[in-house]
């Protein structure tokens, strides 16, 4: 039996769908703002206990973001079918949305530590994906050098590793050293490390290859940058320079959106099976 929770799913794109499908199999779902094939274009007729909006959850407009549909979808437009009480989950924090909706409780289903265990997994295939569509050489044998040794940074060491790579991650203390040592991969301080690698990945949300660093790497090194906002290159001198650098920002959506949909939908069911919190 359904729970009588109403649930409406509005904006982003193809992992909204499956998070949605997911959803339904215990909540009632409505889903606008995607593409009509999979969604409808009218609003629910009663009030909604949750909102569920999109990576990022507004655009420049300030209206929710929907990349994969024309329609225009205003937060008043929201406003008229929430309940009192509803929560809104957002992916990713926007501080526009307090101000939006002072009165309700705006939960980032992103930053829940369940949710980025398991989009690790999916962010650093998707990475790998994109450097063998980019590389004019195998991974097999390629120097490849991964700063930070977080969840992402673990995954893509092991997946490398499967295809052969020459793994050197940066490090910055001691604990990052000894993951690195526990999964059999070298490691080094980032502020000592070499530039002699045909492949980097970088998942350290600050700025690591400035100017002066990348002027020091090869033209043919391939750099994908899996950080968040504002990234971890200074991406004019990149540019300026000849460095090739890709901004994988939302990998999971792009490459795998069932798995990144339906991780959504099981951290959205964690939350309100914990009360809300």
């Amino acid at each position: 039996m359904k729970s009588k929770i109403n649930i409406l799913i509005a904006g982003g794109d193809m992992r909204q769908i499956f998070c949605a499908e997911k959803l339904a199999d215990i909540y009632n779902v409505k889903v606008v703002g995607i593409d009509r094939e999979f969604s409808g274009t009218d609003f629910p007729d009663g009030e909604c206990d949750c909102i569920v909006l999109p990576v990022p959850p507004l655009d420049e407009n300030g209206n929710i973001n929907t990349p994969c549909s024309d329609d225009i979808i205003s937060p008043d437009m929201l406003k008229n079918i929430m309940k009192k009480d509803c929560i809104i989950f957002t992916g990713r924090y926007d501080k526009r949305l307090n101000e939006l909706f002072p009165y309700n409780r705006i939960i980032d289903y992103m930053s829940r530590e369940d949710l980025s265990l398991k989009n690790a997994v999916p962010t650093a295939e998707g990475a790998v994906q994109i450097a063998l569509d980019e590389l004019p050489v195998t991974l097999s044998g390629l120097s490849v050098l991964i700063v930070g040794m977080g969840r992402i940074g673990t995954a893509l060491a092991e997946i490398l590793k499967g295809f052969g790579a020459d793994i050197t991650v940066a490090v910055h203390n001691a604990k990052g050293a000894g993951k690195a040592r526990v999964i059999g991969i070298k490691s080094v301080c980032t502020k000592d490390m070499d530039t002699d690698y045909g492949l980097v990945f970088n998942t350290a949300p600050e700025l690591v290859f400035d100017r002066e660093l990348l002027r020091k790497f090869s033209d043919d090194t391939l750099f994908i940058d899996l950080a968040s906002r504002p990234g971890g290159f200074d991406f004019d001198s990149a540019a300026e320079l000849g460095k090739k650098v890709i901004w994988a920002l939302g990998i999971p959506g792009k490459t795998a959106p069932v798995t990144a949909g339906e991780i959504v939908a099981e951290t959205i069911i964690n939350i309100l099976s914990e009360g809300g919190d």
